[in-house]
């Protein structure tokens, strides 16, 4: 099969790249551009750590797609279990025989980083909290999270239970964009009051910069001092992971340092919106001579501030592209460069459907192709 290569211009321009990230204190780390998808810097990403609290972000990923798939709702009312109730470390302090709701139990588990309620929210979904760490490395590795493994729903101390910075990147980003209404109602919030206890959100930069808003924090011994950020400042966001900091004033001060890096130093470009043609490409046997490719999203890509012009986009294509088409076919795929450094490679799908022609409009294009 053979394949056709149009450059689609973006011109290369000499200008300096973009800065070393600054020194971090952590064991690891990750600062990402939640438009493109791209890590814009990190260290050690795929060592494995102990997660800590940071493992709550896939029991809330679970719980919201429950909510989702109407297995669970708000307002339902919760049975708090023995286990649940006994949960050692950070508790929201449900009881026994005093039903709970899931709102309740999420935002304990968010803002107050409940052990008892992520146990409580697991036995609602899946019976018992083995199953449901189960369900969370099914999850894990749909989402593409290599180096993780959970043991358990609240990131208690387990030699099995372990993710990596760049996992963690992963998780978060997937969290603010499957359920950004879910992501929007609940880790903002700076602080939350059940069985008259009033808890404060552990994660400083909600106070510090407003346009923080999430994610979590995390902290064991082992683990160090863990926080999962981000940032939105007009239409980009952010997103930075760090991994075993030395104190909770300094989780915060290097992540917030980590943003301010990123959008200091960086610009998102939109390429193309989703649904524009980018090229119009050339149809065998089909009732139209041509076909309109495009992609589904818009493409963004994240670049150091004033290159833009080293963004090159090549499109490969399936020749010959017989039809039936189908819209939204995947007919080619479009490959990212930066300065001549591989971006990405992003889908090109048929904008349109293109239906098959009649017997003689086939037979000729059948001779065309033969004498082609």
């Amino acid at each position: 099969m053979r394949f056709l290569l149009v450059v689609l211009a973006f011109c290369s321009a000499a200008q300096a790249a973009a800065p070393q990230p600054p020194a971090v204190i952590g064991r690891s780390w990750v600062v990402g551009d939640m438009a493109s998808g791209q890590v814009l810097a990190s260290q050690k990403a795929d060592e494995r750590v102990e997660p800590a609290s940071l493992t709550k972000l896939m029991t809330a990923y679970l719980v919201f797609a429950a909510l989702r798939d109407k297995k669970l709702t708000l307002e339902q009312q919760v049975n708090v279990s023995e286990r649940a109730w006994r949960a050692p470390g950070s508790r929201m302090f449900i009881q026994p025989r005093r039903p709970v709701t899931v709102d309740e139990l999420i935002r304990g588990m968010v803002v107050q980083s409940g052990n008892d309620a992520c146990i409580a929210l697991a036995e609602a979904i899946a019976g018992n909290e083995e199953v449901f760490a189960q369900m969370m490395n099914r999850e894990a590795a749909r989402l593409g999270m290599k180096n993780s493994k959970f043991m358990n729903s609240s990131g208690l101390p387990d030699a099995q239970h372990y993710t990596t910075a760049q996992d963690l990147y992963l998780l978060t980003s997937a969290l603010i964009r499957d359920f950004p209404a879910h992501y929007g109602q609940y880790y903002s919030q700076k602080d939350f009051r059940y069985n008259n206890i009033t808890q404060p959100n552990r994660n400083r930069l909600l106070w510090i910069d407003p346009s923080v808003d999430g994610v979590k924090t995390g902290h064991t011994e082992a683990a160090g001092y863990c926080l999962v950020a981000s940032s939105r400042r007009g239409e980009r966001r952010l997103v930075s992971v760090l991994l075993g900091s030395t104190s909770e004033a300094t989780r915060a001060q290097e992540s917030l340092k980590l943003l301010n890096w990123g959008f200091q130093f960086f610009d998102s470009v939109r390429i193309y919106k989703g649904g524009e043609e980018v090229k119009s490409l050339e149809v065998w046997k089909g009732k139209a001579r041509a076909v309109k490719a495009g992609l589904k999203s818009d493409l963004v890509v994240a670049v150091p501030k004033g290159e833009a012009e080293k963004v090159k986009a090549e499109m490969v294509s399936q020749q010959p592209l017989v039809a039936p088409l189908a819209k939204d076919q995947r007919i080619g795929v479009l490959r990212v460069t930066f300065d001549g450094k591989p971006l990405g490679e992003y889908p090109l799908l048929a904008l349109e459907p293109v239906a098959e022609a009649g017997i003689f409009g086939r037979a000729w294009d059948t001779l065309r192709l033969w004498l082609k």
